[in-house]
């Protein structure tokens, strides 16, 4: 559960880094920002939910 969590968090920062890097490369321009922040929110929320569920199910434990 630790390596899926770790590699779902790394999926986050790329895409809030490729929105950063659409932000300046795009000037306003273009969705692509819009996209990678909406793709950052719902892997946000599925992490989220996931986590919920694991600790529910006693999953989390060491």
């Amino acid at each position: 559960m630790k390596i899926f969590a770790a590699v779902v968090f790394l999926l986050i920062l790329y895409s809030l880094g490729s929105a950063l890097y659409y932000m300046y490369k795009d000037k306003g321009n273009s969705t692509r920002m819009v996209r990678s922040l909406s793709i950052r929110i719902g892997l946000s929320l599925f992490l989220f939910i996931v986590l919920m569920i694991a600790t529910r199910l006693d999953m989390m434990t060491e």
